[in-house]
């Protein structure tokens, strides 16, 4: 079934190429700010992701494609397909590895199986708050784990907040982790995520991020986890009414491109893509407390979903200590670890 799914996709990426046949005819001029954009050839581009028009990161999307269009003088085309169109993040990575799809937004969670590295973000209660988190993810150790997924035909071009993970279920509220005991909880699929679960105590229910509403809504989990953004932007607060913020993790979202398709740009393209990304980047973390408050609101005022804050996270913290230290065990996991380590410090200063 995933084959026959991957194939499709495959054919429709095709003609999508195939109307858009204008892509390596080099041209100059001059774009956005005068400069000049001798070495700049027309091409269309192909981006995909899952989110609806309520997701923070579907205005920096948005955003990017219109930077790129204006500073290339329209020469390189964004077509963005939003909503999943293109399948789920695991199917966009296979397609970015064979060069069939030029870009996609991910969740670190979904690179983990293709770096180790990536796992890291998936571990609970690593980051001390927003400037922790900030600090790490405009650090070089992140640039270095940029790297390790070039050999996989990946390449990370920038990230995106995506805030704090925490529970929410149909009606039953996560206070202590013995709340989550014979629940069944969508998490995304890796090992990280499951294990996570596992040590407190839910029963980890693997499954796309598309099937959540229609599994919750038949029963078949009682609940998942992710920002408050997935109560308005998926519409799953009209089916689980009770959120509660323990904050077990912080897993940023990833512009990333097919290795294949940024070893075709000329230099002029690479800085220009590189730069239009960064900015984006940039301005989704400005933007994003504003939406955030907003889809918090629209979820109380017009879903009747009860917010459960001024959790204790120390016990959470306790049951999923282990997981830590078994990732530890892996000397480049630690190097890393110890280097956001350090960065709490320095950020805290």
């Amino acid at each position: 079934m995933k084959k026959l799914f991957l194939s499709s996709i495959f054919v429709m990426l095709m003609l999508i190429g195939a109307a858009c046949a204008s892509s390596s005819t080099e041209t100059s001029g001059a774009g956005e700010n005068g400069s000049d954009n001798t070495g700049i050839q027309e091409r269309s581009l192909t981006l995909a992701h899952i989110h609806g028009s309520a997701s923070p990161v579907y205005e920096s999307l948005e955003n990017f494609e219109k930077k790129v269009e204006n500073r290339s003088d329209g020469k390189i085309q964004i077509n963005i397909y939003g909503q999943g169109t293109l399948g789920g993040e695991t199917e966009m990575l296979e397609l970015l590895k064979t060069g069939v799809l030029d870009m996609a937004k991910v969740n670190a969670g979904k690179l983990e199986s293709f770096s180790e590295q990536f796992s890291v973000f998936s571990l609970p209660y690593i980051f001390e708050n927003t400037e922790h988190f900030q600090s790490v993810m405009h650090s070089d150790t992140v640039e270095q784990m940029y790297a390790d997924l070039e050999s996989k035909g990946l390449r990370g071009i920038t990230h995106y907040r995506a805030g704090k993970r925490s529970f929410y279920t149909i009606d039953t509220p996560i206070e202590k982790p013995t709340d989550l005991e014979g629940l069944k909880i969508r998490v995304m699929n890796n090992a990280t995520s499951i294990r996570t679960m596992e040590l407190l105590g839910a029963s980890p229910t693997p499954m796309a991020a598309s099937n959540v509403y229609s599994a919750m809504q038949q029963g078949v989990i009682d609940g998942a986890e992710s920002s408050h953004i997935a109560l308005t932007d998926a519409n799953h607060g009209e089916v689980a009414k009770a959120f509660s913020y323990d904050e077990h993790t912080r897993i940023p979202d990833f512009l990333t491109m097919s290795e294949q398709t940024w070893n075709s740009f000329t230099n002029e393209e690479k800085q220009l893509i590189q730069k239009a990304a960064d900015e984006t980047s940039d301005g989704h973390s400005k933007r994003w407390e504003e939406l955030m408050a907003q889809s918090k609101e629209k979820a109380k005022q017009e879903m009747n979903v009860t917010f459960y804050e001024n959790i204790n996270k120390e016990p959470f913290r306790e049951k999923v200590q282990p997981l830590i230290e078994e990732r530890r065990e892996n000397d480049r996991i630690a190097q890393i670890l110890d280097r956001f380590n350090s960065l709490k410090e320095e950020s805290s200063q």
